[in-house]
């Protein structure tokens, strides 16, 4: 029988140490040499018939690494059975001693699972931001950016335009016929119809039946857009008073994940201009270590409000089934992207998200959303 050693330290950090004696350890180790043994060739046998005492001692350290490799995962779970740890990090294991045939002693190193409180979420006040609609002004400005990017995707040839280089469409069929042949050859598509501000032909090239029906889509995204926004700034003022009555110790293990969540998203911004990160810190004067001491009070706030808000669902009983799990993956439309829930992994991811997100809706309602 193993026996073990608890100590839980500051910031949800846990080490345990463990002391396995030989007779438990002894199966692992006879069930991994007999695997091994099948891929040693040994002079004199046909490989993997050569005796075990001799695949023994030519695989050395290799067997002993292979067997502490599923040994020490396997007691630090029963060590922990029982006890009040869920680890939320992978465990750093440090051999302490071992030889074969005595006992082996070793550390494990793992973020426990954190204590959280959390206040009278029942009673949270968050008011719900006014909803303005799109204005004129910016309908318009919307629909002279199309206009604007569409001509640029038909260039328009402008008539009475005398200036060197440029193409004139005057003087009689001989030189429209080199006009034409000039554009061909720029590979310029030719327009006899000189537009110089939105009008039907553009709309429909837009997709609407005329400038007026163009101004209605674009005015419906625009509300649509406003609305959607509108609801993630109420989401936001609610998330904030969670987190305002959230008390926990943070482990750093999260601090750092959010931290590198951060960074993942300024990476794919900065992607977006067309920089390297690189480029975009040495733009802006600092490290990345600056830039992460800048973020760690944000990304502090933001692990304590996810903390709170899976404390609530947990108060709630809100839980997702595998019915729906999947139904969620199942709308995924890309294959590769949906073959990576197969493995259990991104499914927890996944149904830890779709659990927040049901979590949210029920404050939503409490809240009076």
């Amino acid at each position: 029988m193993i026996t073990k050693n608890i100590n839980k330290l500051a910031k949800s950090l846990v080490e345990v140490n463990i002391t396995v004696p030989w007779i438990d350890l002894q199966p692992q180790w006879d069930q991994t040499l007999q695997k091994m043994a099948a891929d040693v060739e040994i002079a004199g046998f046909r490989k993997g018939q050569a005796p075990l005492n001799l695949v023994e001692g030519q695989l050395g350290t290799r067997l002993q690494d292979e067997v502490l490799k599923v040994a020490m995962p396997n007691f630090l779970i029963e060590a922990l059975k029982g006890a009040d740890i869920v680890p939320i990090d992978y465990p750093k294991y440090n051999l302490i001693s071992f030889v074969q045939g005595s006992q082996l002693e070793f550390k494990a190193a793992v973020t426990n699972r954190p204590y959280v409180t959390v206040g009278d979420y029942k009673a949270i006040i968050a008011a719900r931001p006014s909803i303005k609609p799109a204005t004129e002004e910016e309908i318009q400005k919307v629909i002279d950016d199309l206009f604007k990017k569409w001509k640029v995707r038909n260039p328009i040839v402008q008539q009475n335009q005398q200036q060197g280089g440029s193409i004139s469409f005057q003087g009689g069929q001989a030189q429209n016929e080199i006009a034409t042949s000039s554009l061909d050859k720029l590979g310029i598509p030719r327009n006899d119809n000189v537009v110089d501000a939105p009008n039907d032909d553009f709309a429909k090239a837009m997709g609407a039946t005329s400038l007026i029906n163009l101004r209605e889509k674009v005015r419906k995204d625009l509300d649509a857009n406003i609305s959607y926004n509108n609801e993630l700034d109420y989401e936001e003022a609610i998330l904030q008073e969670v987190e305002k009555i959230t008390t926990v110790e943070l482990p750093d293990i999260l601090i750092q994940d959010e931290l590198n969540r951060m960074l993942v998203s300024l990476q794919r911004r900065v992607a977006d201009m067309g920089l390297l990160l690189e480029d975009y810190l040495k733009g802006q004067g600092k490290t990345l270590e600056q830039l992460k001491n800048e973020w760690m009070p944000q990304a502090e706030k933001n692990v304590r409000m996810e903390l709170g808000l899976a404390e609530i669902a947990r108060k709630e009983n809100v839980t997702i089934s595998d019915t729906e799990l999947q139904a969620e993956v199942d709308k995924i439309q890309d294959g590769r992207v949906k073959k990576q829930f197969e493995a259990q992994e991104p499914r927890l991811h996944l149904r830890h998200a779709l659990r927040q997100t049901r979590t949210l809706d029920l404050l939503k309602k409490m809240v009076g959303g």
